[in-house]
């Protein structure tokens, strides 16, 4: 969620009943403060910092993170292993996004308080397996059960949109869910207003996973994605397609709005959205959903 997920939309979602998330990977320690003291003015409910492991100042972002009092971070892209003691040493909930079961159970081993188990319909950067939410969460719930972590919560992503994909994901195993693409597109985020509406023009098959050889993202398709299959028709490296890449790519996409040379990362599910809606409304109407699919289902 990084370049969508600033204090606003973290806020909103904690004002409406979620747990928001600060994406913290798109922003230097100083922006990442200012965030995260915007969104304790802007609500008193628990709100959570992601933080990706590979970022390059990771030890500024824990830093700002404790010092402040946010008492829930999750980690991603990386070793749980190296910020879970530190973290829960002072007092901090860990949660550890994964893409497989060994990965969970590493994470598990390392003492994190909960896993988010990520199917490749998700957004943005992704596991290398291709394994779809559907597979993925009770395959995770079984690995985590026979490895003596039963009790350890399980929360499922990656495709989920709708509150009968919430129903189905607690019926797979998962003990709750974590939604992106679905957020991407609302009122309150950051992303750029071109960008909302290309997630709202977005059909079947509107989106890629790719770059397989630096790191798995899904993308829109858009001119720059055509230029990654034409490089990979011409057998291209990874480091030409890093040279492709370039920096900034996220940024000029999803926070600047420019569709035509801009990493555009977003799921499969934006092929159901349709409207942007204040994040109060898309929650509201996602408890509805999961009744009434609760109701059906009985």
């Amino acid at each position: 969620m990084i370049w969508c997920s600033s204090w606003r939309l973290a806020s909103a979602v904690s004002n409406a009943g979620g747990l928001g998330l600060i994406g913290s990977g798109s922003m230097y320690p100083e922006v990442l403060r200012e965030h995260i003291q915007k969104c304790q003015a802007a609500t008193d409910k628990p709100f959570g910092v992601n933080v990706p492991l590979l970022y390059p100042n990771i030890e500024d972002h824990m830093n700002i993170i404790a010092e402040l009092g946010v008492k829930i971070v999750f980690t991603s892209a990386g070793n749980p292993a190296t910020w879970t003691s530190w973290l829960k040493e002072r007092g901090i909930t860990v949660v550890h996004v994964v893409s497989n079961s060994k990965f969970a159970l590493k994470a598990a081993q390392a003492g994190v308080d909960a896993i988010v188990a990520e199917g490749f319909e998700a957004g943005g950067h992704n596991g290398r397996e291709e394994t779809t939410t559907l597979c993925l969460i009770p395959q995770v719930r079984e690995a985590l059960n026979s490895g003596g972590y039963r009790s350890l919560p399980l929360i499922a992503a990656g495709g989920v949109a709708s509150g009968g994909a919430i129903a189905a994901c607690l019926a797979l195993g998962a003990d709750g869910v974590q939604i992106g693409s679905l957020f991407a597109a609302a009122k309150e985020s950051s992303a750029h207003e071109h960008f909302k509406k290309a997630i709202l023009e977005a059909g079947d098959g509107a989106t890629q996973l790719t770059l397989k050889e630096l790191t798995p993202v899904r993308l829109l398709k858009n001119p720059f994605w055509q230029a990654v299959q034409a490089a990979y028709a011409q057998g291209a490296s990874a480091e030409e397609l890093a040279l492709l890449l370039g920096r900034g790519r996220a940024k000029k996409g999803m926070f600047e709005g420019d569709l035509e040379e801009g990493e555009l990362e977003i799921g499969q599910v934006s092929a159901q959205i349709h409207r942007i809606e204040p994040v109060a409304d898309i929650i509201a109407r996602l408890q509805g959903e999961f009744h009434q699919a609760r109701k059906r289902l009985s």
